[in-house]
C-alpha cells in the first residue's frame, strides 16, 4: 500500500469530537501514516496537544498563532504561541499567515504577529506553514524584510499560479500544500500543479475542510488523502505510487518526521 503523509487536518475541529480515534483509523487504512496538526490560538491549543500526545507516532503538532485570531489580546496570543513552540514534540510553527478576505481591521496586527513568528521559527530552526489569503503582496514584503533568516517552510492550500511560486522559490527551500480544490472542476490550481515540480508539493487536507471530488460537500477527512494524490498523478502523467512516494518524501523532510 502507498504512504501518505497528511500536512495539514484539524482533528480536534469541533465536527470531529468524540470521533478522533475513528479519524485516526479510517486515515490508517488509507494508508495516511501521519499527520500533522495546525495550530488556531490558545483556545485551542490544549487539546490539539492533548490529542497529539495520545497518538505518538501519529500525529505530530505545530504551534502558532492564526491570522483570524489575531485581534485586540494579540500581544498575550504571540507570547503564547511562542512558548508552546518551544516545546518537545513541535515539528513546525503554523499555521500562521496573512488572512484579508474577511476583514483588515487587524492587517497591521496581523502582520507584527507574522514576522514575530517567522523569526522564532529561525531561532528555533523548524519550518514555518502558511496561511495566506487577499494578502500576497504583504507576505512577499515581509518574505523580504526577513530575507536573512534562512526560512524555509510550505504554503498551505495553495491556491496560486505557477508563477506565485516560482516567486516563492526565490526565497529558499518552500514547498505547495496540495488538497482537495485540486480535484474540483476548472480548478485554476490545477494548471500551476502541472507546472509546479512534484518535489515541491506536499499533501493536505485541511480536514473537515474543501473534501475533494466526488465527496465536495461532506466533512473532508484525512482518509481522503489518495483522492488528492490520484489528482495530482492525472495531472503530472504519473501514477499514485509515484506522488505518495515522492510527497511524503517531501514531508518527511521538511518537518523532519
Amino acid at each position: 500500500m502507498a504512504v501518505f503523509i497528511d500536512t495539514h487536518t484539524h482533528i480536534t475541529d469541533e465536527a470531529f469530537a468524540g470521533y478522533e480515534d475513528s479519524f485516526i483509523g479510517r486515515a490508517l487504512d488509507s494508508g495516511v501514516t501521519k499527520m500533522i496538526l495546525p495550530d488556531i490560538d490558545s483556545g485551542e491549543r490544549g487539546a490539539m496537544l492533548a490529542v497529539a500526545a495520545r497518538h505518538p507516532g501519529i500525529l505530530f503538532p505545530m504551534a502558532g498563532l492564526y491570522p483570524g485570531s489575531v485581534g485586540s489580546g494579540w500581544e498575550k496570543e504571540l507570547e503564547l504561541a511562542d512558548a508552546a513552540a518551544r516545546a518537545p514534540g513541535i515539528v513546525a510553527m503554523g499555521e500562521i499567515g496573512l488572512d484579508y478576505h474577511f476583514s483588515t481591521e487587524f492587517a497591521r496586527e496581523q502582520k507584527k504577529v507574522f514576522k514575530a513568528q517567522l523569526e522564532i521559527a529561525a531561532e528555533l530552526d523548524i519550518p514555518v506553514n502558511i496561511h495566506l489569503r487577499d494578502a500576497t503582496e504583504d507576505f512577499f514584503k515581509i518574505l523580504d524584510e526577513c530575507r536573512g533568516l534562512a526560512l524555509r517552510g510550505n504554503l498551505h492550500a495553495f491556491s496560486g499560479s505557477a508563477e506565485t511560486f516560482r516567486r516563492l522559490s526565490k526565497y529558499g527551500d518552500w514547498y505547495v500544500g496540495i488538497g482537495g480544490v485540486v480535484t474540483f472542476k476548472n480548478a485554476g490550481v490545477a494548471e500551476a500543479v502541472r507546472k509546479i515540480p512534484l518535489e515541491r508539493i506536499v499533501l493536505e487536507t485541511d480536514a473537515p475542510y474543501l473534501a475533494p471530488s466526488p465527496l465536495r460537500g461532506t466533512r473532508n477527512e484525512s482518509s481522503n488523502i489518495p483522492l488528492i494524490a490520484a489528482k495530482i498523478a492525472e495531472l503530472k502523467g504519473t501514477d499514485t505510487d509515484t506522488v505518495a512516494e515522492v510527497t511524503t518524501s517531501n514531508s518527511t523532510r521538511l518537518f523532519g518526521i
